[in-house]
């Protein structure tokens, strides 16, 4: 019975996952977040909460509910809800286009990375080079390369590049699973390659 109340979840969170995407496309298309947008949102947020135990709905519901707490959107947490649903979308990011990677899973503010004897996993597709030459540039810093997300695991880097391996356009597999153990204070790090890449001063990376 456990293993088809797992399957019925995945299902559910997969297809709020989908339909927060589409949502997020629609109250962004004009550029600008409403007070009555903003909460139409919220309601949304709190009414499928509870049939989801997905990290993503979770974190934008406590930073929808933030925003709202006094009962009022200002100019500045408009703005600041926009750029999160934009992140959401992928900014309508085509396969190939160079993509900014969403804001809601990356680590913020990005802090130092540490290399030397530090598990790396890239995922997505990267403006830097091959995945065997992201590898080897890690590992020329003394960084080891991981064969997927675990609780061991310390830095996820995310790709510029949109890639049809990506589920739900944006978020991978691999990023929400990483979520999911950040949600359980596992101490894992989600990165965008721009900071991997300045952090590593890797002389032959693409801006």
């Amino acid at each position: 019975m456990e293993i088809f109340i797992r399957f019925n979840r995945k299902n559910v969170d997969d297809r709020q996952i989908d339909t927060l995407i589409g949502l997020s496309k629609g109250l962004t298309a004009d550029g600008v977040i409403s007070q009555s947008e903003a909460e139409f949102l919220l309601t949304w947020l709190v009414q499928n909460r509870a049939a989801s135990q997905n990290p993503i709905i979770g974190n934008l519901l406590s930073k929808v509910s933030t925003i709202l707490a006094d009962g009022v959107l200002d100019a500045d947490e408009a703005h600041e809800l926009l750029l999160t649903l934009r992140g959401i979308t992928g900014e309508h990011a085509e396969i190939g286009e160079l993509a900014k990677p969403t804001t809601l899973p990356v680590n913020l503010p990005p802090k130092p990375i540490v290399f030397q004897e530090r598990s790396f996993l890239l995922t997505g597709t990267f403006a830097f080079g091959t995945r065997r030459q992201c590898q080897e540039a890690v590992e020329s810093l003394g960084g080891l390369i991981a064969n997927g997300v675990t609780k061991s695991l310390n830095y996820l880097v995310i790709g510029s590049y949109v890639t049809d391996s990506w589920a739900h356009e944006t978020f991978g597999r691999k990023i929400q699973k990483a979520v999911e153990y950040q949600a359980q204070g596992v101490p894992l790090i989600i990165v965008t390659e721009e900071h991997w890449a300045n952090d590593g001063q890797f002389p032959t990376c693409k801006p």
